[in-house]
């Protein structure tokens, strides 16, 4: 492996490996990890288990219901991750619901390490001890239960691995996507002109840049002030302290 082409090693400590790629392997992020733009390892959590049946889980010390993953089985796994050597800028993820949520802030921070090793949880979590000794960054991708974390892993691969260098055609898509200044992105047209009796807004056509750029702020204000009520107070507050910055 030539690792000055390749800008991220990932591994995936998972119970069901052979969920990966999938999807990772179509599309940009499919042709980015052809040209070693990134890297993906997939270590299997079983194979650290314990006793004839490679157990990972135990009982709750609390009580309760569920299993979860034990803390030496799931320690080994990482420490194997790490490797005899190790990366020096690497970091642990765990795709957990009680983790902060993933947004396209997040995604750029992690593009600072040179290596992330995510945990896909599963059963009712991790035990603390674990977590606290590896410093992991607990991420979430909304407010729901899946039955693991590999379909979090992917959503977090997918989103970290379309920022870096060289994995999209066109780098100044990433400058005008959603979220990139605090906003929804406007909506977007292309042919044929009138469709059915929809007509692309004329000032679209009207080749004013300025005017145009203009319209899609408007529109995207008001997106994201009607979906998203969050982000716009967020993007108001932002905006306000520029002003104050100027004045001051």
């Amino acid at each position: 492996m030539n690792m000055n082409k390749t800008k991220l090693r990932t591994k995936v400590i998972t119970l069901y490996p052979e969920l990966f790629p999938g999807p990772l392997s179509a599309s940009v992020t499919g042709r980015a990890l052809k040209k070693r733009i990134w890297e993906l390892e997939l270590i299997d959590l079983r194979q650290h288990g314990r006793g004839i049946h490679k157990q990972v889980d135990c009982k709750p010390i609390s009580g309760g219901p569920g299993m979860i993953l034990r803390p030496d089985v799931l320690d080994e796994a990482i420490s194997r991750a790490h490797g005899s050597i190790g990366c020096k800028n690497s970091l642990v993820v765990c795709m957990s619901p009680k983790g902060s949520p993933l947004t396209q802030d997040v995604a750029k921070n992690l593009l600072q390490y040179n290596e992330l090793i995510i945990v896909c949880g599963r059963f009712e979590g991790i035990d603390q001890r674990v977590i606290e000794k590896h410093k992991m960054k607990e991420i979430s991708i909304g407010d729901f239960i899946l039955t693991g974390g590999e379909l979090g892993a992917m959503v977090l691969l997918d989103t970290v691995v379309r920022l870096l260098p060289g994995t999209l055609g066109n780098a100044e898509s990433i400058l005008k996507e959603s979220f990139t200044d605090g906003l929804l992105e406007a909506p977007q047209f292309t042919k044929p002109i009138n469709w059915n009796g929809a007509k692309v807004p004329e000032i679209l056509r009207s080749g004013d840049h300025k005017k145009i750029s203009e319209w899609k702020s408007k529109i995207s204000e008001e997106i994201t002030k009607i979906n998203r009520p969050d982000l716009f107070i967020k993007y108001i507050e932002k905006k306000k302290k520029k002003v104050k910055k100027k004045k001051s």
